[in-house]
């Protein structure tokens, strides 16, 4: 692969997350080292990546507004995501896989 090139976005699985004013996690499904997150909630969800099955969100982890999605180079080693809302509930989808480009 050349300096500067792009790798599309391959996907190896989804975790659905139910989320709401509480933390909550999920195991990731499949591999790879970048997880897309997308929030289809209508409130701003905030997230965090760890390997723990006791790992936490709150509302000062990463935000990602409603509708909204982020890509995040995560490693090797990331597979439980937890998300929190500021507000209602929602679903936030936690998707593993490899690239840089979505």
């Amino acid at each position: 692969m050349s300096t500067g090139s792009t790798q599309p976005f391959r996907p190896a699985g989804t975790a659905a997350l139910a989320a709401s004013t509480s933390s909550a996690n999920v195991a990731l499904k499949g591999g790879g080292t970048t997880v897309l997150v997308y929030n289809s909630s209508a409130a701003t969800a905030f997230f965090q990546l760890g390997a723990a099955s006791g790992l936490s969100a709150s509302q000062a982890s990463t935000p990602v507004p409603a509708g909204a999605r982020m890509l995040v180079e995560a490693g090797p080693f990331v597979t439980y995501a937890a998300a929190i809302l500021a507000a209602g509930t929602g679903t936030v989808y936690f998707t593993i896989g490899d690239g840089d480009t979505y």
